[in-house]
C-alpha cells in the first residue's frame, strides 16, 4: 500500500487490517480496522503524526521509502496501535525527536522505552512552525487515555485527531461517504466502547473545538471527514444528557422461564410505542450492547438465578456497562428463581456508577403465572409513564 495525498505535501500513511476480529481482547471488529499515520512536508521540516500498531511495521517503512528526513514524529496518543512502531522510525531517521504531552511522555517512556533525549513535550496551544505551515497542538485529554491530544494544521485547516471521531473500519476508501455511510455506525461503536465513560470531558473538548475551522477531520482508525459537521453533530448528540424511548434487554434463560418473562416484557412494551432492543448474553457481543447503552433509558436485566446469583454472563455484562457509565436513567431485573433469590441487591451492588432510577422487579418462583404476567405488564406501565415524564422535560 503506497502513501495517498490528501493535499500538495500532505499524505495518508498506515494501514487497512481488514483481517483483525477483536480489539483489546474484548471488542469485537466485523469490519476489521485500520491505523492511520500521516506525513506533513513544509519547507523546512517534515512530521510523521502518529505511526501503526507493530503488525503493520513492514507497511509503514515501505510508505516512507523515499523520505528523506523527517524532524519530528507526533505522538498524539502512548498506545500501540498509534505510537508502537515510533522506536522504528526513530531508528530509521536518526535524526527525529518525539512530540508529545508530559504525561505522554512518561506513558512513552513506559510503554515503549523510548529514551527521554528523544521526546520533546508541548503545552497546549503551543505551535510549531514547518516552514509555509503551522502545527498548533491541543490537548483532548481522555480521548481516551489522559495524555491524547489533537494536532491543527492551521493553513489547511486539518484536524489530525488521532482516536477523537475513529472508527474500527478497513476501507479501500479515503474519506466517509454520506449519511447512512457506514464509517458513522462504527464511529458510534467507537465512541460506546472506549469514549463513553469519559463523556463530560469529551463534551469540554468538543467546545473546545468550536474555536477551529476545520475543513478535514483525519482520525487514527477508519476514514476521514471531508464534511467535519456529520461526525461533530453526532458526537454533541452522543456527549448530551439526552436518552431516547428505548429500553435495552439482555438477558440469559437456562430452561426457558426467563425468556418467557423478557417476551412478555417486550410485548408489553412494545404495545405502548416503546422501543426495545434485545440481547441474548450467550451469543451477543459486547459492542452493539454498549453501541445501544449510548442513548437508551431504561436497561431491564433478565437473569434466573444460579447458586442465588446472577448468571456469570450477566454478571460480566453489569461489569462493563458500570466501567462505561452510560447515561440510563432507569434499571430494572426480570428472572426466574427455584428457592430463593436476592439478585436486586446484586445488581445494585454492582453498578455504583450508575446515577440511576430503580424499578421494581419482577421475580418468578419457576415459570411465570398469571401474577407475574400482570406484574411484567405493571412493569411495563411503569416504564411507559417514567419515560413519558423525562420525555416531557
Amino acid at each position: 500500500m503506497r502513501k495517498r495525498k490528501i493535499r500538495e505535501g500532505i499524505y495518508f500513511l498506515g494501514a487497512p487490517d481488514w483481517e483483525r476480529r477483536l480489539f483489546d481482547s474484548l471488542i469485537p471488529l466485523p469490519y476489521g480496522t485500520s491505523y492511520n499515520a500521516y506525513l506533513i512536508e513544509g519547507r523546512e521540516k517534515t512530521v510523521l503524526l502518529d505511526t501503526v500498531d507493530p503488525s503493520k511495521r513492514e507497511i509503514l517503512l515501505a510508505q516512507l521509502e523515499g523520505v528523506e528526513r523527517i524532524d519530528y514524529i507526533v505522538s498524539h496518543h502512548a498506545e500501540q496501535d498509534h505510537s508502537g512502531c515510533i522506536p522504528d522510525v526513530l531508528d530509521l531517521y536518526r535524526g527525529s525527536r518525539v512530540i508529545t504531552t508530559p504525561a505522554g511522555r512518561t506513558m512513552l517512556m513506559d510503554l515503549l522505552r523510548i529514551p527521554a533525549d528523544r521526546i520533546q513535550t508541548v503545552t497546549d496551544g503551543e505551535t510549531l512552525p514547518l516552514g509555509g505551515r503551522t502545527l498548533e497542538f491541543i490537548y483532548t485529554p481522555w480521548v481516551h487515555w489522559p495524555e491524547t491530544m489533537s494536532t491543527y494544521l492551521k493553513e489547511e485547516r486539518i484536524l489530525f485527531s488521532c482516536d477523537f471521531f475513529g472508527s474500527h473500519l478497513a476501507t479501500s476508501r479515503l474519506y466517509a461517504g454520506e449519511e447512512g455511510d457506514l464509517a458513522y455506525r462504527e464511529a458510534k461503536v467507537y465512541y460506546a466502547t472506549i469514549m463513553m465513560p469519559y463523556h463530560r470531558t469529551i463534551a469540554k473538548n468538543l467546545e473546545k473545538l468550536k474555536g477551529y475551522e476545520i475543513e478535514v477531520i483525519a482520525p487514527s482508525h477508519g476514514p476521514l471527514y471531508e464534511t467535519p459537521s456529520e461526525i461533530l453533530e453526532r458526537y454533541r448528540e452522543w456527549v448530551s444528557g439526552r436518552t431516547k424511548d428505548t429500553v435495552l434487554l439482555p438477558y440469559v434463560s437456562m430452561h426457558g422461564s426467563t425468556k418467557l418473562m423478557v417476551e412478555y416484557l417486550t410485548a408489553f412494551l412494545a404495545e405502548r410505542g416503546i422501543e426495545v432492543r434485545r440481547y441474548d448474553l450467550t451469543v451477543s457481543d459486547p459492542g452493539s450492547i454498549a453501541t445501544d447503552l449510548v442513548d437508551a433509558k431504561t436497561m431491564v436485566i433478565g437473569s434466573p438465578v444460579i447458586l442465588g446469583g446472577l448468571h456469570p454472563h450477566v454478571a460480566g455484562l453489569l461489569y462493563i456497562v458500570n466501567l462505561l457509565r452510560p447515561k440510563l436513567e432507569f434499571l430494572s431485573f426480570v428472572g426466574s428463581y427455584g428457592w430463593a433469590s436476592r439478585v436486586m441487591e446484586q445488581v445494585r451492588g454492582m453498578v455504583p456508577n450508575l446515577k440511576v432510577e430503580f424499578l421494581e422487579p419482577v421475580l418468578s418462583k419457576g415459570l411465570p403465572g398469571e401474577k407475574e404476567i400482570e406484574d411484567l405488564k405493571g412493569l411495563a406501565e411503569r416504564i411507559h409513564e417514567r419515560h413519558k415524564q423525562t420525555l416531557e422535560v
